[in-house]
């Protein structure tokens, strides 16, 4: 079990990439948030008054710049490792100059046969969440080296690292004045 403790410390208009299910980031920051999923029925059962959109992390549907944050809370977990470079990619396309994009998850090697599982006790901004977040699939992984080389390549520069107990904490920032093409 991992205590997780979330302020309200990020600003602006912010895009939470898998923001489904719990609906964490939702959940602290409100009507700040346009959260994106793949499936409906995560967006359906998250709690909160947040603005919910059903689309593919692959391909956003916002024009570029429109976002001062992004956040991805226990979603890359869920990614393929081929796919995470085009979500890093599109996350930093959508990001304005300066953005930044928040990253928590957990690294883990196998998801084959047997599930990986994330117990969490998250304090949303004074709001208790206990819950476990599992992923079961052939060839999925998340490594930090893989994370840190999709933001690289996406153009996006580590501002904070934090690692605890296999899951770690991310901040990247796109550069000031970089023009998307």
């Amino acid at each position: 079990m991992v205590d997780i403790i979330l302020e309200r410390d990020i600003s602006g208009r912010i895009l939470d990439l898998g923001g489904g299910g719990e609906g964490v980031i939702g959940r602290v920051y409100g009507r700040a948030v346009t959260a994106i999923d793949i499936r409906p029925d995560e967006l359906e059962d998250a709690p909160g008054d947040f603005e919910r959109i059903c689309m593919d992390a692959r391909r956003l549907e916002f024009p570029d710049g429109c976002f001062d944050a992004a956040t991805a809370f226990y979603f890359l977990m869920y990614l393929f490792p081929e796919d995470r470079g085009a979500v890093f990619s599109e996350a930093a396309r959508v990001l304005k100059s300066g953005g930044r994009m928040y990253v928590w998850d957990a690294v883990y090697s196998s998801a084959f046969p047997e599930p990986h599982l994330v117990e969490l006790n998250i304090d949303a901004a004074g709001e208790r969440i206990s819950t476990t977040y599992g992923v079961l699939g052939e060839g999925m992984s998340l490594s930090l080296d893989d994370i840190l080389r999709c933001a690289a390549e996406a153009g996006l520069q580590l501002a904070g690292k934090r690692l605890e107990s296999g899951h770690f904490y991310l901040i990247f920032e796109k550069p000031k004045g970089r023009e998307d093409e």
